[in-house]
């Protein structure tokens, strides 16, 4: 089997940004190829080397982002990648070096490279959540709850610092029973980690349809189905929900388009988590949601993400 691989030419600073973006659209996996993680391994006095070819220790200008298509949508696909970079350089207004966004496509032969990258994912620990690729036979250990993935199909395995976030402040406020919003869902992870920490009712929005055919399908997979709605929309249009815990892991810009109605579906004394914030955006996401009636009561951050939980000014949690 033919696939197209695109490579989008960045730099360390912007390399996960260029990643997520590619998350968003490829349904086969994302690699970042950055010789300066070498360098930290090589500086790193836990890891040793028994050898290391001496071109690695100086790092390139270039970091190199791929994700890979199938030839009869590669060409949409890559575009609206692409598309989506320059925004998110625009919106970044120069503070983050996106590098050259030099962008070149190839034609590989067979799916070895499936396998290869299959062989790269492990079982995420997420305090009592353990996200598992499909594929892989993983026994829980007691107080742990699984929720198997199948990553091939939509973006969102629990690896990326945003959804990691996420799905730690869920389990902070999660109580069994409650309600739970999950807007711009992707594969579903944090909808169905929900169901399976004892929510009474999930609901999941996502505007990309294959999004919504995976998280569809791993919510059957983890036996959850009868506790999850998963629904194609644009963020909450047409939502009659209410929920005690409503999550949002999508990027600044969306997350301020949200703002005006998503408090209509936040349950008083309810918490609303927003994660995919870098910090140059903060300062925006944090005066628009104050702006509509809500506050912050947490901040945390990973990586070069923020993640934000809010509540009602005037409610007690």
């Amino acid at each position: 089997m033919k696939f197209v691989e695109l490579t989008v030419h960045t730099t360390t600073e912007a390399s996960e940004l260029v990643a997520d973006a590619m998350w968003e659209f490829s349904p086969h996996g994302v690699t970042v190829c950055d010789a300066n993680d070498i360098i930290a391994l090589q500086r790193d006095s836990s890891v040793f080397w028994d050898y290391m070819d001496d071109g690695l220790s100086s790092p390139e200008k270039d970091v190199l982002v791929k994700c890979y298509s199938e030839p009869d949508c590669a060409e949409e696909m890559f575009s609206a990648i692409m598309q989506e970079l320059y925004i998110r350089k625009e919106n970044a207004g120069g503070v983050i070096n996106f590098g050259t966004l030099e962008d070149t496509k190839r034609e590989i032969e067979g799916d070895d490279w499936i396998e290869v990258w299959k062989k790269h994912f492990r079982p995420i620990h997420l305090n009592k959540i353990v996200v598992v690729p499909e594929w892989i036979n993983y026994q829980k250990e007691a107080g742990e709850e699984t929720v198997l993935l199948d990553s091939n199909m939509a973006f969102g395995t629990g690896e990326h610092e945003t959804t990691s976030m996420c799905v730690e402040l869920l389990q902070e406020y999660l109580k069994k029973g409650d309600t739970c919003i999950d807007v711009g869902c992707g594969s579903g992870i944090l909808g169905i980690s929900a169901a399976k920490l004892g929510a009474g009712y999930c609901y999941l929005s996502d505007l990309d349809p294959i999004a919504v055919e995976s998280a569809t399908h791993n919510a059957k997979r983890n036996g959850v189905a009868d506790k999850v709605s998963v629904v194609g929309a644009n963020l909450l249009d047409g939502a009659k929900v209410q929920a005690e815990v409503t999550l949002a892991n999508i990027t600044a810009e969306v997350l301020i388009l949200l703002a005006p109605t998503v408090i209509n579906h936040v349950k008083p004394h309810g918490v609303l988590i927003l994660s995919g914030i870098i910090k140059e955006r903060l300062q925006a996401v944090k005066e628009t949601y104050e702006k509509v009636g809500f506050e912050v009561i947490k901040e945390r951050e990973k990586g070069s993400w923020l993640a934000l939980v809010l509540k009602r000014k005037g409610d007690r949690v």
